[in-house]
């Protein structure tokens, strides 16, 4: 079987192309810079196309893509920056383009990557009957393009799986992410670490299990629908910020308080994850 990756130097990405690599699946990555690829370690065992997704196919490009089974869409520019207006207008236009062309090319089962932000600011468990009400410019973005391609599902038949990301961390995450920065300060021995309260609660997965998920959601034959990529189990983020300390055997001051909560998310939610 042979499946197509756009993202697969980000974060996710690239945990997900290991996972399809160590099921022995054919593994075809989609990108703009071969560069940021060329020092992962399974770059040898895959095959690149090296193209920008926001500009037109090329047609040796569009052959190749069209050969595959699946395609596992990763890809979106100007994260962390939810509340960027470029994600509903530039980026969600050629996202559309981008897959309306691979689905009109052949490949009619697509796994797409969205957002438990597309709840809005619904606090408790969230659950994928729940009706969308995004709250920020990425989610809505993101929702719209979920919603654009069920209206060309009338007019084209493809399968579409539609992966809701809550929290996660491990190996590769962002700078910006509150554990890389705890791991900053802990390597600088500072003693003080600035926060927030930390009193939200979220659902956390390590980067691993996330991959893990959205594979065998991928492999899923004849599926159609929204499914929460998520633990099931709330998790403040101090609780998140104490363990990790204490699992790295390393002590320092947390400074609770310091930053406001986010306005962007609610305070208190988790996922149900799939069964």
């Amino acid at each position: 079987m042979k499946v197509v990756v756009t993202g697969g130097s980000g974060f996710i990405g690239n945990h997900v192309v290991n996972e399809l690599l160590q099921r022995g699946l054919e593994v075809i990555v989609v990108g703009r810079d071969i560069n940021k690829l060329k020092q992962k370690e399974w770059f040898d065992r895959v095959e690149f196309i090296e193209v920008d997704i926001s500009k037109t196919l090329p047609d040796q490009a569009f052959k190749k893509i069209s050969a595959a089974n699946k395609l596992i869409h990763l890809a979106w520019d100007g994260l962390p920056n939810y509340m960027d207006l470029i994600h509903f207008e530039e980026t969600l236009i050629f996202q559309y383009n981008f897959l309306k062309t691979i689905i009109h090319s052949g490949v009619k089962d697509i796994t797409i990557t969205g957002t438990c932000f597309e709840y809005g600011m619904k606090n408790g468990c969230l659950t994928t009957d729940m009706p969308s009400d995004p709250q920020n410019p990425y989610a809505l973005a993101k929702d719209t393009l979920r919603k654009s391609l069920e209206h060309l599902q009338k007019k084209i038949n493809f399968e579409l799986k539609w992966v809701r990301l809550f929290y996660m961390y491990g190996k590769g995450q962002s700078e910006k992410s509150i554990l890389s920065q705890l791991d900053r300060a802990l390597a600088e021995g500072k003693e003080i670490f600035n926060m927030s309260a930390g009193e939200q609660l979220r659902d956390y997965l390590p980067v691993e299990d996330v991959a893990k998920e959205i594979v065998e959601i991928s492999l899923i034959d004849k599926y159609n629908g929204i499914i929460n990529c998520c633990s099931g189990i709330p998790v403040s983020i101090r609780s998140l910020v104490e363990n990790h300390i204490k699992n790295n055997n390393k002590n320092i001051t947390l400074n609770l308080g310091y930053y406001p909560y986010p306005d962007y998310e609610p305070l208190a939610f988790w996922g149900k994850p799939r069964q």
